[in-house]
């Protein structure tokens, strides 16, 4: 099978999963980006393993998971927010075990596992008030979450057709050589729409809201696709990870998400939308 069906099949499959799970219910939405946040982050870990660095995985996927699953209970509005006081300790228990494993660098290796958590799990752990938009009520809103990812995915396909068709002048050629202004215009031109199109079906957040949203997805998930290209470079890897065939890993198909959840979370903070 050619490359191109692979990646084609793979991608359908994907995003069917992904839609569907949204959907359902508020406990598909949370299961799914659980395992997303523990495949990205044991994806993160290995990486540096492989090039010879000692993140602590355990304590690491335990952080994780607890503020992961603390924020979702909190944003759900099952538990109340003291309930977040419990990443408090795990944070610097990771300190403390340090202590008693025999490591050259043992200030690297914390350095490495907390990176894993600020730079993944956060900003899905930031997701999950998004999708229940605490200034509702807490209630549920699958809409919010499609819209986002409609937005995230027309700014990745309009930026590499536009590209592909009319590129010509480098965006940041020192981390990603095939990036160019015309294909961030055309991603831009892409996104917007798809946020006219959100504000028309998904109306939690007004039109103006929408196309803030889009543009703030557009600017910071490239971004986020530089920075995961700067951190591939400084590994000298092709792939985060082959988990996803034709695709890589989970963090090649989630590096805009990553970057661009915090400053939508804090614009629609800002607005009064959380």
């Amino acid at each position: 099978m050619s490359n191109f069906w692979t990646r084609a099949i793979t991608g359908a499959v994907f995003v069917a999963l992904m839609i569907a799970a949204i959907v359902v219910s508020p406990y598909t939405f949370m299961l799914l980006f659980m395992t997303v946040n523990l495949l990205s982050i044991i994806e993160f870990y290995r990486l540096f393993i492989k090039n010879d660095l000692t993140p602590r995985i355990f304590s690491g996927i335990v952080l994780s998971a607890i503020l992961y699953a603390t924020s979702a209970l909190v944003a759900s509005g099952t538990f109340d927010s003291k309930v977040l006081l419990l990443n408090i300790p795990m944070i610097f228990l990771i300190f403390i075990f340090e202590l008693f494993l025999k490591s050259e660098k043992p200030f690297e290796n914390i350095a490495y596992t907390l990176l894993g958590v600020i730079y993944l799990t956060l900003p899905l752990a930031l997701f999950n008030s998004l999708a229940f938009l605490p200034g509702e009520n807490s209630v549920y809103h699958s809409g919010v979450i499609i819209g986002y990812f409609l937005i995230l995915w027309a700014s990745d396909t309009g930026a590499y057709l536009a590209g592909m068709t009319f590129g010509k002048h480098k965006l940041f050629e020192r981390h990603s050589p095939k990036k160019t202004w015309e294909g961030s215009i055309g991603g831009c031109l892409s996104a917007l729409l798809l946020g006219y199109i959100s504000s028309l079906f998904y109306t939690q957040l007004s039109l103006p809201q929408w196309l803030m949203v889009s543009l703030i997805i557009v600017v910071t998930g490239t971004f986020g696709d530089l920075i995961e290209s700067m951190l591939k470079r400084s590994l000298k890897i092709k792939d985060s990870g082959s988990i996803l065939p034709g695709h890589g890993g989970i963090l090649d198909r989630f590096d805009g998400l990553f970057i661009s959840i915090p400053f939508v979370f804090s614009y629609l903070v800002l607005i009064g939308k959380i």
